[in-house]
């Protein structure tokens, strides 16, 4: 098995501990492929042929290409860059017992709690100073690259109960543990100094919980791979290599990662934002095209949501929908919703089935069980600002939301192989 692909995906796993890691992790690659960065608070100045990527507050990137030639439509591939965990709270340090130093902190998204104990953890994100020459607000990318806090579980012996079901409660349970009294006051200035910037001279942060340890290749034929944050870099992933390695003749193409939509995706970089409608008629209004010239593209597009799927669970197969179970390295998963949670219809599922059948990628099928919730993605919540043919497709994996999710190794390759077609 060619583990090329998983040990790349692995390496943009650990550099990403954050979602504003993510997207400057793929400014750097598209920099070295010789895309043109634009800025939302400048004019632009695009043109056919042209290769460009914008960025919103740090955490959302949007890249396209535009063909030398008069184009069809557009083909725009969205996902996420954010992952659950736990947010550092302002004024952070609580002093516990005049022993130690605790961090507070609160939930961002949907997480399990249970798998954050007991693992090496530490803190990314970004600062916000002010540069003095210019008056304008500097945001600096903050990674403490060492073991730096870790959630103690209660111990057997002081919870008989714990293996019996524990409903965690965040403000109690869940606070990571930084030092001990020595530590008092030190928390802003370590993030100062990883920072490179004077603990006075911060005037807002950002900074998040990750998992510390390294993705993992593994089982009887190394045929798995586990890491923090597969929901959703996974997709993110792939889908810009894929970007990458399309042809861009036919379409103007489009790779979208959002922020926030683990928390609803109502921001202003998230989903329910205008930041892809502002980007596409922006681009429509530069190359000299009216109104209704980007409604026709919009009408003769397609968009594929990607976020990943649940897998069967091999100790839970009763979980999974009778006749729709997706398992892990056997192909891309397209969900679908009746009551729209997933936005994949008819006509969106058979082009990106016919995607998928012209470079022999298999495709998989899920739906929730009847009696059970689902979850919700981006697709349909895009859809409000930029409406077009949308598919909501991901690849399998299991444990999501857990701080280290399991996925296979040759499902990365199938979806950038589906994206490079898609691309084309």
């Amino acid at each position: 098995m060619d583990y090329k692909i998983s040990q790349e995906l692995a390496e943009f796993l650990e550099k990403s501990p954050s979602s504003f890691h993510a997207a400057e992790n793929m400014k750097d690659l598209l920099l070295s492929e010789n895309f043109e960065q634009l800025h939302e608070n400048q004019k632009w100045q695009v043109r056919p042929g042209g290769r460009y990527f914008v960025m919103r507050n740090g955490s959302s990137l949007i890249a396209f290409a535009i063909p030398e030639y008069e184009f069809k439509g557009m083909r725009i591939m969205a996902s996420h860059g954010d992952s659950p965990t736990f947010k550092i709270k302002e004024n952070p340090e609580l002093e516990t017992d005049g022993h130690y130093i605790r961090l507070n902190v609160e939930r961002y998204g949907g997480m399990l709690c249970a798998p954050w104990f007991d693992r090496p953890l530490s803190v990314a994100g970004r600062v916000i100073v002010k540069d003095p020459s210019s008056g304008s607000f500097v945001s600096k990318l903050v990674n403490i690259d060492r073991d730096l806090v870790l959630i103690p579980n209660l111990a057997i012996h002081m919870n008989r109960e714990a293996n019996n079901g524990y409903k965690y409660n965040a403000q109690k349970d869940m606070l990571p543990l930084y030092g001990d009294l020595t530590s008092k006051g030190t928390f802003m200035k370590t993030v100062a100094e990883a920072a490179g910037v004077k603990e006075g001279d911060i005037l807002g942060h950002d900074l998040f919980l990750y998992n510390r340890e390294k993705a993992s290749i593994w089982g009887a034929s190394g045929e798995f791979i586990s890491c923090g944050r597969l929901d959703d870099l996974q997709c993110a992933f792939a889908s810009l290599k894929g970007f990458l390695a399309g042809d861009k003749q036919e379409y103007m193409t489009v790779h979208c990662v959002l922020d926030n939509e683990e928390v609803g995706s109502g921001t202003k970089q998230g989903a329910a934002s205008t930041f892809l409608y502002d980007t596409l008629t922006r681009i429509h209004d530069c190359l000299g095209f009216t109104r209704e010239d980007y409604l026709i593209h919009l009408a003769d597009s397609l968009m594929i949501s990607a976020d990943n799927a649940h897998a069967v669970h091999p100790n839970h197969t009763e979980k999974a929908d009778p006749s729709n179970r997706p398992y892990i390295n056997e192909g891309i998963v397209i969900k679908f919703n009746a009551n729209q949670k997933y936005c994949t219809d008819g006509v969106s599922a058979a082009m990106f089935r016919d995607i998928c059948r012209t470079v022999d990628v298999p495709v998989q099928t899920f739906v929730n069980r009847s009696d059970m919730a689902g979850g919700s993605t981006l697709g349909n919540i895009s859809n409000t600002q930029v409406a077009l043919n949308t598919v909501d497709i991901g690849l399998p994996q299991l444990a999501m939301h857990s701080p280290y999710e399991t996925a296979g190794v040759k499902d990365t390759e199938y979806l950038i192989r589906a994206a490079g077609e898609f691309f084309k």
